[in-house]
């Protein structure tokens, strides 16, 4: 039997009652329990004795592995007390609890973590307590950003240069030439301070060798850097004989590099360049900003271009290195263990289709040395005189991280990123063991290719035989369809060859689907970043079925969350970020706010339900339903339109105008309170509006727009300029459902609006409406469902009539039922209406809601959660349902389908 599991939503809804009393009793620990989800049955076993495993029962209560409690004058003495006697210890409870009802005292046993409150606020301190609802807080490492000075610097070096040299980089090859030059300059400054060369070798070598005005300073770095391209120091000239050996590809006499020649200035910015402590340099960060100073468009953002340290983690902890770090605890006292795992970690491939400058490779690098060292340790306090012959080098190596680079000269930086990574671990390593690893010559070449990650087979970038650990983590392009470069369309074709697709598929889904079938049927997994929309609306439909049919399932998920890091300009983009395995047993895990939960499976839509996908359909899978719309369309130039003046301004003493003006009204007016009108004039009635000059006016402006409009089907309505292009109006009540929400509500502010009120296109319409229907789109029922498949604009909720209205599956209703509906949708409205003097804006600001609204709302969340059944009581529940029912209603439909043929074939 599956526990049904509460939603923090939900366990702050509950444990409201536990806050703010007068007094406390033992009780309390009882409630406790059962705000957090703790079975009923057990709740009243332990408060009978059966089970309470503590010594004192009167002033005690005890459940294994759960929580130990005392009453005490003196709580945090007696906490003290508690965590070390062997009666508790023996009994593993997750958190001690001490108190004398003014005070709580309560331990983490597991984090460590304290909290100390009064006991009246333990309302405001409920999360110290989710691990009982299964929900562990995740924690995130901080970040620094001392590169940005550096950056700066380097990128006012770069412009004097370019004004220097302005034919340099003329050509692609002169270009990619110039800012090769530039990565070398990279590595010479974090070479001088960081031991690889002697201190300020590289900067006191440019101050003594070369003339003030630069006239000699190119000639001088041709010099030096084949200097660094050769191993016998006598083929050195003397003045560079001090220079060592680097190797690799930086160096190399083949590769094209464009020295440029250097004015007097210049040669005064190399030379203050080189004062910078560049030892602390983030390489993670700073090939990111680096790549904006050779890119002129991306300048104004400098600083804006990485991605932070604790994103990245969103990927890599979950993908891999959380089980590594949990094997490491688990093995903490076994030598064989710990040997084991070194091994494993040797071996394990990463790899970046979509690099850039190498950001995740690095991070994941840095993180697979940490726990390395922290191994090494280990293993050396174990057996000092076995193992501390084993630490004389890593064996983390650089050429187990592969990438794939469009832009050639990011490709350059991620190598080089790598290498001083590897350099500052190295260091890392020196510290803790006494032992120098040194990063010259460089012997790795790096496994980072430049090419277009769509057309290049990742097989012969990074083989994958289907035995080998490799995690593919990435942060691929995101594009919607329709704003693509040409080139970046054609790589549709390579990745789907003749299989068809839907052209409405994002750019990023393009490594989603190549990667899902590199990992088929291996140890593989991916974990890739991409702008939310692709787990919304239609767009799962579009994508995940190729995903699915692979035998590939989401193992993890981040739901929506801000992209951002902490640059001077911010680049926040709402993502997601979604981890792929073959199908497994190993448990599923939500991400949301912070807080991690088991999944049983997870959907397209990042939801804990039934891998289903909403498509667009045409009319409503509940015939009771009456059909949902776009409102009216003027296409007029807005001279259908009238302002709230200019309404007075045509009605005073002239009313008999009245019949040509009706109320217009679209999803911001009705939400921010706006009063906007609209001329509504019949065929019949063109003759006499014309009579009136205003109107008349205003009708030719209308024609004139539409006759000069580049839109044939609105130029043939330039003779008809007394009517909107599209009507869907009609003489009824209406339901008024806004397009776009803020996602600062609870609830979507849905609307029933009078006969005499057009709605226009910008919100959607339901006609020959009635109240019971408003209390079914405005519960949290539907709120869940909208949230869940409608899509959103960034974070903000996006409607959709055809994905979210005609899909939402509703339960027969009775005429009872819909009298019930109508009462408490009555409800509602009328407390709005108590609250006229506050705009809807207002009134449903999740912060600023007023109680009466709140609670009447509450009454219809009650109503409808009733129709779908007892187990419905939280958005993780509602959102099970909804998706099973949608299920039963796919089977149900294929069936009919099927026995329509079959009876037609019969025929």
């Amino acid at each position: 039997m599956n526990v049904a599991r509460l939603s923090l939503k939900t366990i702050e809804e509950r444990v409201e009652s536990l806050g703010n009393r007068e007094n406390y009793d033992r009780e309390f620990i009882f409630e406790l329990l059962d705000v957090f989800g703790k079975p009923k049955a057990t709740i009243t076993r332990l408060r009978s004795g059966s089970i309470n495993i503590a010594q004192d029962k009167d002033k005690e209560v005890g459940l294994k592995n759960t929580v130990y409690f005392r009453e005490s004058a003196d709580a945090l003495a007696e906490l003290q007390t508690l965590r070390t006697e062997p009666h508790v210890i023996r009994y593993n409870p997750r958190f001690i609890i001490t108190t004398d009802f003014v005070e709580l005292v309560a331990l983490d046993m597991k984090t460590g973590e304290n909290l100390l409150i009064p006991i009246r606020d333990i309302a405001q301190h409920f999360i110290f307590f989710l691990p009982w609802a299964g929900m562990e807080k995740a924690q995130y490492a901080a970040e620094s950003h001392a590169d940005v000075k550096a950056a700066e610097r380097m990128g006012k070096l770069f412009d004097e240069l370019l004004r220097a040299n302005p034919d340099l980089t003329s050509t692609d090859e002169g270009r990619h030439g110039f800012n090769v030059f530039f990565t070398r300059l990279l590595f010479c400054y974090f070479a001088e301070d960081t031991g690889i060369f002697k201190e300020n070798q590289f900067t006191n070598a440019v101050g003594s060798h070369t003339h003030t005005d630069g006239s000699d300073t190119r000639e001088f770095l041709a010099e030096l850097f084949l200097a660094l391209d050769t191993p016998n120091v006598g083929d050195k000239p003397s003045y560079l004989s001090g220079f060592p050996y680097v190797n690799g590809r930086l160096f190399s006499k083949d590769a094209p590099v464009s020295i440029p020649t250097f004015t007097k200035h210049a040669r005064e910015i190399l030379i203050q360049l080189g004062t910078l402590l560049w030892q602390e340099i983030n390489p993670d960060i700073f090939g990111s900003m680096f790549q904006a100073i050779v890119k002129s468009e991306q300048r104004s953002d400098l600083g804006q271009h990485y991605t932070s340290v604790p994103n990245i983690l969103k990927t890599i902890e979950p993908l891999f290195l959380d089980e590594l770090k949990q094997l490491f605890d688990a093995g903490y006292d076994s030598p064989k263990q710990l040997t084991a795992l070194l091994a494993r970690i040797s071996q394990i491939k990463v790899f970046d289709p979509a690099c850039g400058s190498g950001n995740f490779l690095i991070i994941a690098y840095k993180e697979l040395r940490k726990l390395e060292h922290a191994i090494l340790g280990r293993l050396a306090e174990l057996d000092p005189a076995k193992y501390s012959s084993m630490v004389t080098t890593s064996l983390v190596n650089i050429e187990n991280f592969y990438g794939i680079e469009i832009d050639d000269f990011a490709t350059e930086v991620a190598i080089l990123s790598l290498w001083i990574a590897k350099h500052q671990m190295n260091k890392d390593f020196e510290d803790k063991f006494g032992v120098a690893i040194p990063l010259i010559p460089l012997k790795e070449t790096g496994q980072i290719r430049a090419g277009n990650a769509c057309r290049i087979d990742w097989n012969e970038v990074c083989p994958n035989n289907g035995s080998d650990e490799i995690y593919l983590i990435s942060n691929p392009p995101y594009g919607g369809s329709k704003k693509l470069e040409p080139e970046q369309k054609e790589d549709y074709d390579f990745i789907f060859g003749s299989e068809p697709y839907n052209k409405n598929l994002d750019y990023v889904a393009l490594w989603f689907i190549k990667g899902a079938r590199y990992i088929q049927g291996s140890l593989s997994k991916v974990a890739l970043v991409a702008t939310n929309s692709i787990s919304q609306g239609e767009h799962v439909s579009l994508m995940f079925p190729y995903i699915f049919n692979l035998g590939v399932e989401i193992g993890f998920a981040y739901a929506s969350f801000k992209w951002e890091n902490n640059a001077k300009r911010n680049a926040g983009v709402t993502v997601v970020v979604i981890g792929l395995r073959n199908k497994s047993d190993d448990p599923r895990f939500i991400f949301d706010s912070g807080i991690s939960r088991f999944a049983q499976n997870i959907n397209g839509y990042l939801s804990d339900a039934p891998n289903v996908e909403i498509v667009r359909r045409k009319s409503n899978f509940n015939e009771h339903l009456p059909k949902m719309a776009f409102g009216s369309m003027p296409r007029d130039g807005g001279n259908l339109i009238l302002s709230e003046s200019e309404f007075e301004q045509l009605v005073s003493g002239n009313k008999e105008v009245l019949k040509f003006i009706k109320k217009f009204i679209g999803a911001e007016d009705f939400i921010k309170g706006n009063v906007r009108y609209c001329l509504w004039i019949e065929d019949n009635q063109v003759e006499d509006a014309m009579g009136n000059a205003f109107i008349r006016q205003r009708l030719d402006r209308v024609r004139r727009e539409r006759a000069a409009s580049k839109a044939s089907s609105t130029r043939s309505y330039a003779d008809r300029s007394h009517r909107f292009v599209q009507i869907s109006y009609k003489q009824t009540d209406s339901i008024i459902v806004p397009s776009v929400s803020s996602e600062r509500r609870e609830y979507i502010p849905i609307g029933y609006l009078d006969s005499n009120t057009v709605i226009s296109n910008l919100a959607f319409a339901i006609y020959d409406a009635e109240p019971w229907l408003f209390s079914l789109l405005t519960s949290k029922m539907h709120m869940v469902w909208v949230r869940a498949v409608g899509g959103q604009l960034e974070t903000r909720l996006r409607y959709s009539n055809t994905i979210v209205y005609n899909n939402f599956p509703v339960p027969p209703l009775s005429d009872e039922v819909k009298e019930a509906l109508t009462k408490v949708a009555l409800r509602v409205l009328d407390v709005r209406e108590y609250h006229c003097d506050r705009t809807l804006a207002e009134l449903y600001d999740r912060e600023k809601m007023p109680q009466d609204l709140r609670e009447a709302h509450h009454a219809v969340d009650k109503l409808v959660d009733s129709l779908y059944g007892e187990q419905v009581f939280d958005d993780e529940s509602r959102l099970s349902t909804l998706f099973a029912m949608y299920e039963e209603y796919i089977e149900r439909e294929a069936q009919e389908l099927l026995a329509k043929k079959s009876k037609g074939k019969k025929k």
